[in-house]
């Protein structure tokens, strides 16, 4: 070795890994703060303060302890605690922790505890011979700790309010802007919740992200469905179900319910439309979320089934229902998860009486909510009910064909808001209605308007699922 050297090996041999015996000094088991770590059993603080005391490393400490570096780093942490009996001794007794300092019968061994597994038979009969005592109690560190991981949360209130908020712009924006445009926002909304429910939350705060979250779904499935996606609406609905049942909310599985029978209505499935929505009278006949399941679900699809009877029965029991409780009297968004304004149900009244060639019951329901309707910022609502209209004034004895025609030109002139699945298959029940006047100039004025208007791509793409669903209707 070179004179100049002050090391005690040489160039060459320091950059060979040396696997010297490490030792803990005796100075680090008389450090106040070791001891205290000791006693309260927070072993990670243990294993920091003696590799600090002792000036060693990880390495050097999983050497001694037969822990891994990884393992060791996640304890220090806080990541990983040490609770099992066996692994507790192979650390303090690896450590060479003076006896009296642990509660724990240590047995005395020169040689570091490298490649013994955490069951090592030797560990396991020490740990049926210690004291029950020893063997039962957790330190008040351990408690707290567990206690902490029990009602932890990676979501706070504020949050899930602020989510909630979430749920409710859309529902506030949607007849505005439509299914095409809020879909992508909804998505972002849903994926996000779901991010939150993969983490930990206490049962309040985890309900509520529950309940977000099959809002969420169920706005989905709705958007769909208006959008003419059928079985995408279906799928939303069935996660949303699912989520709903989870928390045991009633009224928004009532909603879902009625979503699914709108999903089957649009499609030219009745009976199911029908089947959807007494599914979900059965839940709670009385409730709120009753009123649109009669108006919109059950008697539109009767209407449609020749039931006029049933149909009769059922706007009358969504009207009785609305007289026993507060609902408001203007026109509810469509996709609310509040229950049906009266002016709503109403509008569905004259669309079922449009299923049974009623035009005088048709028009005296569409009388009754003009001004509300004419006032809404609702365009969907507003075509809706004109073509109501219009296509009543095709039967009776006296049909006015030229009044049709003018009012369903009025919608197609305003556009109609956002292209969505009812409006273009209205518009196109008005055309088929108006089928025997083929020569009179109105009626080719507005089949001409008609085709311009459904060629832009939404409308297109919705008026060809349309066409696809009557064969079964």
């Amino acid at each position: 070795m070179s004179q100049y050297n002050p090391e005690p090996l040489c160039a060459a041999c320091t950059r060979v890994p040396q696997h010297l015996p490490v030792a803990i000094p005796d100075r680090v088991w008389r450090d106040e703060a070791v001891r205290e770590a000791l006693a309260a059993w927070d072993f990670g603080q243990v294993s920091r303060l003696v590799r600090q005391r002792g000036s060693l490393r990880q390495e050097d400490l999983s050497n001694l302890t037969g822990l891994s570096q990884a393992y060791l780093s996640m304890l220090e942490s806080g990541a990983r605690t040490l609770t099992h009996i066996d692994k507790i001794v192979q650390f303090l007794s690896g450590l060479g922790a003076p006896a009296e300092l642990v509660p724990l019968p240590l047995p005395r061994q020169s040689a570091p505890l490298a490649g013994r597994g955490p069951h090592n038979q030797a560990d396991h009969s020490l740990a049926l011979r210690l004291p029950r005592e020893a063997r039962a109690w957790e330190s008040p560190l351990d408690i707290a700790k567990r206690l902490n991981a029990s009602t932890s949360s990676n979501i706070d209130p504020t949050t899930v309010a602020v989510l909630e908020q979430g749920v409710v712009d859309l529902v506030d924006r949607y007849e505005a802007e439509g299914p095409h445009r809020l879909a992508p926002e909804a998505v972002d909304l849903r994926n996000f919740i779901q991010v939150r429910l993969d983490g930990r939350q206490p049962p309040r705060q985890r309900a509520a992200l529950f309940r977000v979250a099959a809002q969420a779904s169920g706005l989905l499935g709705y958007m769909a469905v208006n959008a003419g996606r059928e079985s995408v609406a279906e799928a939303y609905c069935k996660e949303a179900e699912g989520l709903a049942k989870e928390i045991a909310d009633l009224e928004l599985l009532m909603w879902i319910q009625g979503t699914r029978s709108l999903n089957a209505y649009y499609a030219g499935h009745y009976d199911q439309a029908v089947k959807w929505a007494e599914a979900g009278l059965a839940i709670a006949p009385e409730s709120l979320q009753a009123i649109r399941l009669q108006s919109n679900g059950r008697a539109r699809a009767l209407g449609k089934l020749g039931d006029r009877s049933g149909a009769i029965r059922a706007i009358a029991s969504a009207e009785e229902l609305s007289s026993h409780h507060s609902v408001p009297a203007g026109l509810t968004s469509c996709i609310s998860f509040e229950p049906y304004g009266t002016a709503r149900t109403l509008a569905n009244a004259a669309t079922v009486h449009v299923a049974l060639t009623d035009a005088p019951r048709v028009l005296a329901y569409a009388e009754q909510i003009d001004e509300l309707v004419e006032h809404s910022d609702s365009a969907w609502s507003q075509a809706l009910v004109r073509l109501d209209v219009a296509t009543a004034l095709l039967t009776g004895p006296r049909p006015d064909v030229e009044q049709a025609m003018a009012l369903g030109r009025q919608v197609l002139a305003a556009g109609g808001g956002p292209p969505i699945r009812s409006v273009v298959q209205r518009a196109g029940d008005l055309l088929a209605g108006a089928n025997s006047w083929q020569s009179v100039p109105a009626v080719r004025e507005y089949e001409d308007m008609l085709r311009s208007w459904q060629s832009a791509p939404q409308a297109k793409e919705l008026a060809r699922s349309d066409r696809m669903a009557r064969p079964t209707a």
